[in-house]
C-alpha cells in the first residue's frame, strides 16, 4: 500500500484533545495537524524528550562494564540484550557519584548532583533535579510537566540508613532542595494523571467513574466519531492504533483491580497493582509510551526499583532478596546471580526501547528522538561504591546524539558534570548543577 500523505484544507490544532465523561484524550501527532500549504517545505520539527531509568543495588560490574574503550567495545553479559540498540547506546565509565552516601546519596544525587543531605532523618535537603528544571521549560508546551514512576510502592516513613529519611531513597526528582517528590506505583493512579479531567486520583472520584461502566474512550465516542470525518486515511490509522492502545491499557488496568479483590495467599504483591512483577511493568511502559507519543509530557523518571529493594526474582531462578544478594562479600557464585538481576532488568529495559522504536514521531520514531540516562548510583554494591558508576546513555537526542561508544573519563568526573552536559544535548543549557564544577568535555560527548 501507497504511504501517501492526505491534507485537508482544514488545519487541527497541535493540542486537540477530545472530551467526554470529565476525561480529556490527547491525540498523536496527526498530518492535519500541519498545513496543507506548508506541509511539503516545513517537515514536522523533532521534539526532544527526556527520560532517566534508575536500577537499584549497584551493579555486578564484572558483568557489566566492557574492557575495550571506543567503538569496538564488547557487549558484556549484562549489556547483551542492548544489542539491536548498539548504534544508539554509548556506555559511560569513570564517573564518580556527586555525594557518596550508601543507598541514600545513590538516588538523592542520582538526578540532583547534590553532595550532602539533611543533618537528621526528619531534615530533607538536596537541590533541584534534572528532569524539574526540565519539567519547568518543557511543561509550558506540555499538558503534565513530568511523570515520576517507580515499581515499589512508598515508604516515605522514617530512617531506611541511620541519620537520613527514607525519602532519599524513594524518588529521583527534587523540585526545590528541600521538595521531593512522589513516585507513583498504581498504574490506575497514572492513567487517572494522563487521561482524568484535573488528574484527581480521589478515591471516591475513582469509584464513581468505575461504577459507570464506561472507558475514557466510550466517553469519547461521539467526538472521535466526528474527528474520523476530518481527517484523511493515514491520520484514521494512527488514531486507530492509538484508540486500541489506550483501550488496552484500561482493560488490563481494569482486569488488574479485579484480580486485587480476589482472597489471594501472601504474595509479594503491592495492592492494585498486577499479579506479576513483569505485567506490572508492561503496564507502567504502555502508559510512558502513551504519555510520551501523544505529548503530554516530555520528562519522565522510572525507578526499576527503590534502593535496598529486596524483591525476589524467582521468575529468573533467583528466589533471593535483591538488597540482600547485592552484599555478594566477593563469592563469585553470588556475584553470577547478581548479574543474572541486572540482565533482567535490562532485558526489561530494551521491551521499552522496542515500544519506542515501534512509534513514529516527526521523520523517526521516538526512540530517536529522547535521550534516556540509564544506570546506577552504586557500583559495587557489596561496598556501596560510589566510584565508576554503571551509566548508559540511549536515544538519538532529536539528532544530538550517536551512539556506538564506550566512553572512558580518565578524571574522575562528578556525575554532576554529566547531568550537567545532558542538559546542554536536550536542549535546555545551564551553567550547573547540585555541585557541578562545570560539563563533561563536549567534544567527548557530541560524539555519542
Amino acid at each position: 500500500m501507497t504511504n501517501t500523505t492526505f491534507l485537508t484544507g482544514k488545519t487541527l490544532p497541535r493540542r486537540t484533545v477530545l472530551r467526554g465523561l470529565g476525561a480529556t484524550l490527547a491525540l498523536p501527532l496527526l498530518d492535519a495537524m500541519f498545513p496543507a500549504s506548508l506541509y511539503s517545505r516545513l517537515a514536522p520539527a523533532a521534539v526532544s524528550r527526556f527520560q532517566a531509568v534508575y536500577v537499584p543495588n549497584g551493579m555486578a560490574m564484572e558483568y557489566w562494564l566492557p574492557s575495550v574503550v571506543g567503538r569496538d567495545f564488547e557487549l558484556t553479559p549484562i549489556l547483551e540484550p542492548m544489542a539491536p540498540y548498539r548504534d544508539q547506546m554509548t556506555v559511560l565509565s569513570g564517573i564518580n557519584a556527586s555525594w557518596n552516601a550508601i543507598h541514600a546519596g545513590a538516588t538523592g544525587s542520582f538526578l540532583t548532583g547534590a553532595t550532602h543531605g539533611g543533618k537528621n532523618e526528619v531534615e530533607l535537603l538536596a537541590d533541584v533535579s534534572m528532569d524539574q528544571i526540565l519539567a519547568r521549560e518543557f511543561g509550558a508546551q506540555t499538558q503534565i510537566a513530568s511523570l515520576g514512576l517507580t515499581m515499589d510502592p512508598p515508604n516515605n516513613a522514617g530512617a531506611c540508613q541511620p541519620g537520613l529519611s527514607c525519602v532519599y531513597q524513594q524518588t529521583l526528582s527534587w523540585r526545590s532542595p528541600t521538595q521531593p517528590l512522589p513516585m507513583e506505583h498504581n498504574p490506575r493512579s497514572v492513567f487517572e494523571t494522563l487521561f482524568g479531567d484535573s488528574g484527581s486520583t480521589d478515591r471516591a472520584a475513582r469509584a464513581a467513574r468505575l461504577a459507570q461502566q464506561k472507558s475514557i474512550l466510550d466517553s469519547v465516542n461521539e467526538e472521535l466519531a466526528s474527528l474520523r470525518g476530518e481527517i484523511g486515511p493515514q491520520d484514521r490509522i494512527k488514531v486507530e492504533e492509538y484508540v486500541d492502545a489506550v483501550r488496552d491499557v484500561e482493560r488490563r488496568i481494569e482486569r488488574a483491580e479485579d484480580q486485587s479483590e480476589v482472597e489471594l495467599p501472601t504474595l509479594f504483591q503491592p495492592e492494585g497493582v498486577p499479579q506479576t512483577f513483569e505485567e506490572h511493568y508492561e503496564l507502567m511502559t504502555d502508559l510512558k509510551v502513551l504519555a510520551l507519543r501523544t505529548d503530554l509530557t516530555r520528562v519522565v523518571t522510572f525507578m526499576m526499583g527503590m534502593e535496598q529493594s529486596s524483591r525476589p526474582y524467582p521468575q529468573i531462578g533467583i528466589p533471593e532478596g535483591h538488597h540482600p544478594l547485592s552484599h555478594h562479600g566477593q563469592v563469585p557464585q553470588q556475584i553470577e546471580k547478581m548479574s543474572k538481576i541486572n540482565r533482567y532488568h535490562m532485558e526489561l529495559f530494551t521491551r521499552y526501547l522496542a515500544k519506542l522504536r515501534a512509534t513514529p514521531d516527526g521523520d523517526g520514531n521516538l526512540l530517536d528522538n529522547m535521550t534516556i540516562l540509564y544506570g546506577s548510583g552504586i557500583s559495587n554494591s557489596d561496598r556501596h561504591s560510589g566510584d565508576n558508576l554503571p551509566l548508559m546513555v540511549v536515544g538519538g537526542g532529536a539528532g544530538k546524539l550517536k551512539g556506538g561508544w564506550h566512553v572512558q573519563y580518565g578524571h574522575e568526573p562528578s556525575m554532576a558534570n554529566l547531568l550537567v552536559t545532558l542538559m546542554d544535548k536536550v536542549g535546555v543549557p545551564v551553567d550547573r548543577i547540585g555541585g557541578s564544577d562545570g560539563a563533561l568535555p563536549i567534544d567527548t560527548l557530541a560524539n555519542l
